[in-house]
């Protein structure tokens, strides 16, 4: 089978499994990825959206936005086509000598180092974090401090330590974001969630400005 062939039966058959999961035409096709991206789908009852999250996520990416993650794993794994076709780019500043410096220097994470250097860069951007809590609670300290200003904040870190706690902390925000409750998640998960927004972005604009 050809790669085509084999996603398009793979959400067939999750189309087919998750029955009438009764989300929106705007909520499922991120829903949907993240099923196919990690074959799980406690996702159909664990994912939250907030303030507009997949609107905001595509204006953004059409507008050309930069994509921040937190490790270089999301980067990878999110495609590049729709979202360089608008301007954009997508960057994990986790390998920067600043960032080592800084994480050393303060006794931080290189994680939540990468946030402070991304701050001033990340206005009307899109901020993923798919593994490390330390990043999206620094990125959500930033927010209510008014010194960062993302226009979407992907937050969806795995683990034991602080990783549902941080996303109930997002979930406070009146902020658009895109999570899910609990321990579960991780960069390949977040990188589906931008991967089903850039599609989404590049399908819904018209022919005449692609």
């Amino acid at each position: 089978m050809k790669p085509q062939e084999i996603e398009d039966l793979s959400f067939q058959i999750i189309e087919k499994e998750a029955g009438n999961h009764g989300l929106d035409d705007t909520h499922w096709p991120v829903v949907r990825r993240m099923i196919h991206t990690s074959a799980d789908f406690d996702y159909l009852r664990t994912v939250r959206f907030g303030n507009q999250a997949v609107q905001k996520g595509m204006a953004a990416i059409q507008q050309g936005c930069q994509v921040f993650t937190d490790t270089n794993m999301a980067r990878v794994g999110i495609r590049k086509k729709e979202i360089t076709r608008f301007g954009g780019s997508v960057s994990c500043l986790m390998s920067d000598p600043d960032v080592a410096a800084r994480a050393a220097d303060h006794g931080t994470t290189r994680a939540l180092a990468a946030v402070d250097l991304a701050a001033d860069q990340m206005n009307s951007g899109i901020y993923v974090v798919g593994n490390a809590p330390t990043a999206l609670l620094r990125l959500i300290q930033l927010i209510e401090e008014n010194k960062a200003a993302p226009a979407l904040v992907i937050g969806l870190p795995v683990g034991f330590v602080n990783a549902a706690e941080s996303k109930e902390a997002l979930m406070a925000l009146k902020i658009p974001y895109i999570t899910n409750t609990g321990r579960k998640g991780g960069s390949n998960v977040a990188a589906a969630v931008v991967n089903a927004l850039a599609i989404m972005a590049d399908e819904r604009t018209s022919p005449e400005t692609r």
